[in-house]
């Protein structure tokens, strides 16, 4: 009785210089469409990288627009509005000014002055409030300060009316833990300029988002005399993101580099059937009529050769 077939190992198969120069060539391959979705995720971040720069730009070429025409107090502040600069006139509560702790300027830690503005015109005369119990407040960084016992200058504000333009930014949660520290000798401090948190302190409506001040008439004292330094326009939120077109590409690309390695090992697999069955043909024999051994024969579709 002839001795059963040896089926060869993977590895043993593997090894064949015809198999690895097979896998070689596959290997290539894979690590050019890897290099390709790399690509093609280098091309997304820029993309979107570019699409928020051209926003941005957009944003600081556009004319101040009345805070009405954006964002009523206590609506839902969109993404959108990050950085877009409106006009808004009333008059400042300095009763009620704080200081933000944990905020750098210039890679120098300090404070932002963070002062209520009880709102008198967004544009709408009055109607984006007349459902609400009175007139809104807005919540106004007026700029930065290295000290929790800044001067006077630094604390004071325009009496009256004012008229100011700013930055659009939205309300911060309170995610931040720890106890916010007394500060005797200056305003109270606070970790986030917080609606939800302000609303508590603050009488009337609030608006879900702040202002950071880059002018108002009549002024405030300047940073050279001693008020709050001005602080640069808020980042626009997205620059980060992808651009979903170019990730499945990339996608794409990857999955193709997987198919041309997982392809080898497919032929790898086929190679170790394909030499049982050889060599199992060879110990079989021939039988009658010319077959090998296979009772059905070995004509067309398996079909007797008769």
């Amino acid at each position: 009785m002839p001795n059963p077939p040896v089926r060869r190992s993977f590895g043993a198969v593997a090894r064949q210089p015809r198999m690895i120069a097979i896998l070689l060539v596959f290997l290539a391959a894979a690590a050019v469409c890897g290099r390709l979705g790399v690509w093609q995720i280098d091309r997304a971040y820029e993309r979107a990288n570019l699409a928020a720069q051209q926003e941005a730009a957009e944003a600081a070429a556009a004319a101040p627009v009345d805070l009405g025409e954006v964002l009523a107090p206590q609506s839902s502040f969109p993404g959108e509005l990050v950085g877009r600069e409106v006009a808004v006139t009333g008059s400042y509560e300095p009763d009620g000014q704080m200081l933000v702790a944990g905020r750098s300027l210039d890679g120098v830690d300090g404070y932002l002055v963070l002062t209520p503005l009880r709102v008198s015109d967004d544009g709408t005369d009055g109607a984006s409030w007349a459902s609400l119990s009175g007139p809104p407040v807005l919540p106004v960084v007026r700029g930065w300060v290295d000290s929790a016992t800044p001067g006077d200058e630094a604390l004071e504000v325009p009496a009256g009316q004012v008229t100011l333009d700013g930055w659009l930014q939205a309300s911060e949660s309170t995610a931040r833990t720890g106890v916010v520290p007394e500060n005797p000798g200056g305003p109270p401090l606070t970790q986030d300029i917080a609606s939800s948190a302000l609303a508590n302190t603050w009488d009337g409506p609030i608006y879900t988002a702040y202002v950071v001040l880059t002018d108002s008439s009549p002024e405030q004292t300047p940073a050279a005399a001693g008020g709050p330094a001005p602080l640069p326009r808020p980042v626009l939120e997205g620059g980060a993101d992808v651009n979903l077109q170019n990730f499945f590409y990339a996608l794409q690309w990857w999955v193709f580099g997987l198919f041309a390695v997982a392809l080898w090992v497919r032929l790898v697999r086929d190679e170790m059937a394909g030499g049982v069955r050889e060599r199992r043909s060879r110990r079989g024999g021939r039988g009658p009529g010319g077959d090998a051994g296979d009772p059905v024969g070995t004509g067309i579709a398996g079909l007797p050769a008769g």
